[in-house]
């Protein structure tokens, strides 16, 4: 399994929707098309829309990894420009 290289992290635990989808946005145009993003979050909402709406923005969603009973982290690589 190959190391994804990680270009950004981003962490917003303790935030909520709408806030979680708008930070994760941000925090994609902040990156460069192919980089990848690591978001690191607590809501468990987000940890199904976040995915989905970066899907639908374009990109890739490499991970989607529950790492503890709170937390989930969401690998996503930028493919198209905002």
């Amino acid at each position: 399994m190959e190391d994804i290289k990680i270009d950004k992290k981003l962490d917003i635990r303790g935030q909520v929707c709408p806030y979680t989808l708008v930070r994760s946005k941000l925090g994609v145009e902040s990156i460069e098309v192919g980089q990848v993003i690591e978001i690191l979050l607590d809501y468990p909402e987000a940890a199904d829309s976040i995915p989905k709406a970066m899907l639908n923005y374009g990109h890739s969603v490499l991970k989607v990894e529950k790492i503890n009973p709170g937390e989930w982290i969401v690998q996503v690589r930028k493919e198209v420009e905002d």
